[in-house]
């Protein structure tokens, strides 16, 4: 089932949101102002409707520290969101990361939720029927340069958790469009609604350190182990059984013998999309 109800509000705190123009961000500009968020926007590039959004590069270091300064906390969505060159990556997605909690550590913010991936653990297998949920400390098995660039962003997370006491939560996203769009992801999608409740749970939890959750919602075929998710106050209402009659009668169950179906990667192993920019 797909709810719409609004959510609890959470008393209004300044949220940076990196790539507001991006699918998700965009999804999130919508939506989290309604859990009591007053959104600060990012993009490298300009946000029609929003004449005050910053529009920079993650490359601009000055930029960044000017866009985190006065912010309660970061939501980080922003970079390249399928597989590219190493050098744009790196560009993008590494150092652009690393900017970023560099300009927080200077300006004092101490909250990061950081869109990890499910692509930072692409490699592991699929679990079969019966097995239990992959739990969220799996151990990273990249897919592509872009999940390995999210396994990057965890890993400086935890150092500047530990070097400089920025808490992070790092959400490694399923899948998160308004109805799953294929049958490999009933079992990874968060709805855009359960979205920003996690982000909306793990802006506000106390004393996460760095904390590592699957960002998907209360599926029915789900492989996802909530329980960190969970720990941190998300409570997920939706479930993409609601479009699985119409998804099996377009394409079939989901067949295990094809090499896209055997890992949590899917097509990230076999033939990645790559970014068109």
């Amino acid at each position: 089932m797909v709810t719409s109800e609004p959510a609890r509000p959470a008393g209004e705190r300044t949220v940076l949101l990196t790539g507001a123009a991006g699918g998700v961000g965009t999804l999130m500009r919508e939506l989290l102002p309604a859990h009591g968020y007053r959104l600060r926007l990012l993009d490298m590039v300009p946000i029609e409707g929003a004449p005050d959004a910053v529009t920079a590069d993650l490359g601009d270091r000055d930029a960044l520290r000017a866009a985190v300064r006065g912010c309660d906390a970061v939501l980080h969505l922003a970079g390249i969101s399928l597989e590219s060159t190493f050098d744009k990556i790196l560009r993008a997605n590494i150092e652009g990361t690393y900017n970023l909690y560099e300009a927080a550590r200077l300006e004092g913010v101490g909250r990061i939720v950081f869109a990890s991936s499910n692509h930072a653990v692409g490699y592991t297998a699929w679990p079969a029927a019966g097995e239990p949920p992959v739990p969220a400390g799996t151990r990273h098995r990249p897919d592509t340069f872009y999940g390995l660039s999210k396994c990057f962003g965890e890993d400086l997370a935890q150092l500047y958790w530990d070097k400089h006491g920025i808490e992070t939560v790092s959400v490694r996203i399923g899948s998160c469009f308004p109805e799953p769009r294929n049958v490999r992801m009933l079992s990874l999608w968060l709805s855009p609604a359960d979205g920003a409740r996690l982000f909306d749970a793990a802006l506000t939890a106390e004393n996460v350190g760095h904390a590592i959750v699957f960002g998907a919602s209360a599926n029915t075929r789900g492989v996802f182990d909530l329980a960190t998710a969970r720990a941190i106050g998300y409570a997920p209402r939706d479930d993409s059984e609601a479009f699985a009659d119409k998804l099996i009668a377009e394409e079939g169950e989901r067949d295990a013998s094809l090499p896209e179906h055997q890992h949590l990667g899917g097509a990230f192993i076999t033939d990645p999309p790559i970014w068109p920019h």
